[in-house]
């Protein structure tokens, strides 16, 4: 039986542990945090392909069970007038969830089949030619047929096995920190996000994604990620002087403990999402961040790697040189957007056009043609699992 480490119990983690074990691999997934990453914002699927692969899996009754209420997300101005709308139809797509939600589905469907290792991360990678061997911070050393990397946009694996993140990760000049966890339940969240600009910051309060949003223009800064009281003090001086509900927002603030700063980045690997036994899937490939499809792209992403691996039996390289092909075309669709300078503009004639722009029939055209590009893939049936039986001793 071929072994397979994953990097990453997150959406993208789990779908490939989910399709790799059917298909009659001896998976492992390795995950820092201490335990499934509960709540988070909320994601969504757009169309077709997102809701087949869904089915395909088995969950999608499972996901339209636990899906969150759409809401619109109202921008208003410093008193609280409405100046334009997005609507729920476009932030949250056909099908939305907590991400914690997802992945906890997922991790459900393969709890007793995957071997899943919390608390701990790879330390070193070493391709033999034959093998990986891995090193992890707190588990005796290993060795593995393929390392798949669905790690997020901040990839130990990609960092291992390409290079710096810096070859590979762009800052698109905006941060942007969701606080607090938005709740399945829409009768227990404020029905519509209300939010405020001024001139490069966006502040929300309820709505779409998660109990507050903060989106910032900046150069890059050097903070720790897993620090939430630096990440605290970094909104509170950078939104202080915004009028608004925003003084009200900064003292509940203290109250979140689930809170996550990062950067606007776009992952740039020129479509090829592999080198030697090692494979990238998810943000940690083709990570846009706040582009709109990063969940639907996790969850093909898995669908395609782990049914070409399959497909061809003990070549991974030829599984590899598919998935690649079939993904650069596809991940196409997060594009080089950059969503700060749409939602904080950075000067108030900025602001004036986003919002004709809302109300205006191009947003209607923007809305139709990013449901066309999710559902611009031809979805293959690959094998059964008695069709890949060599996979299996």
């Amino acid at each position: 039986m071929r072994t397979v480490l994953i990097s990453g119990a997150g959406v993208a983690g789990t779908a490939l542990a989910y399709w790799l074990h059917r298909y009659g691999f001896a998976v492992t997934v390795v995950e820092r945090s201490p335990a499934l990453r509960a709540g988070g914002q909320a994601v969504d699927f757009k169309g077709k392909t997102h809701l087949t692969v869904l089915e395909r899996m088995g969950i999608l009754d499972d996901v339209r069970a636990r899906r969150t209420g759409t809401t619109d997300l109202v921008f208003v101005d410093d008193s609280g007038h409405e100046l334009a709308v997005m609507s729920g139809e476009f932030t949250g797509g056909d099908l939305e969830i907590l991400r914690g939600d997802l992945a906890e589905i997922m991790y459900e469907k393969t709890a007793d089949t995957v071997e899943y290792v919390f608390g701990d991360t790879i330390t070193d990678l070493h391709d033999t030619g034959d093998v990986v061997a891995v090193r992890f911070e707190n588990s005796p050393p290993r060795t593995f047929d393929l390392v798949l990397g669905a790690d997020g946009i901040h990839s130990r694996v990609r960092k291992l096995a390409f290079g710096p993140e810096s070859d590979y990760v762009a800052h698109l000049g905006y941060y942007y920190c969701v606080a607090g966890t938005r709740s399945s339940d829409p009768t227990t969240d404020k029905a519509t996000g209300h939010a405020h600009n001024t001139p490069g910051k966006l502040a929300v309060d309820g709505g779409p994604k998660a109990p507050q949003m903060y989106l910032f223009a900046s150069p890059e800064l050097d903070y720790p990620r897993n620090d939430p009281a630096a990440q605290r003090r970094i909104i509170t001086e950078t939104f202080t002087d915004m009028g608004w509900h925003t003084p009200r927002m900064l003292t509940d603030l203290t109250d979140f403990d689930d809170i996550h700063l990062d950067s606007l980045s776009q992952v740039r690997m020129n479509g090829t999402y592999t080198r030697d036994r090692t494979a990238l899937i998810g943000d940690a490939a083709y990570g846009n961040t706040l582009a709109g499809f990063g969940t639907g792209l996790a969850i093909v992403g898995a669908y395609v790697l782990a049914g070409e691996l399959a497909s061809a039996t003990d070549d991974h390289v030829t599984a590899y040189d598919n998935y690649n092909r079939i993904m650069k075309r596809y991940a196409k669709i997060a594009g080089n957007s950059n969503t700060g300078p749409f939602l904080a503009p950075k000067t108030p004639r900025g602001i004036k056009l986003r919002n004709w722009f809302l109300g205006s029939r191009l947003f209607t055209v923007m809305m139709k043609y990013g449901d066309k590009a999710a559902n611009d893939i031809d979805l293959l049936d690959y094998p059964t699992l008695a069709e890949t039986a060599p996979h299996v001793n």
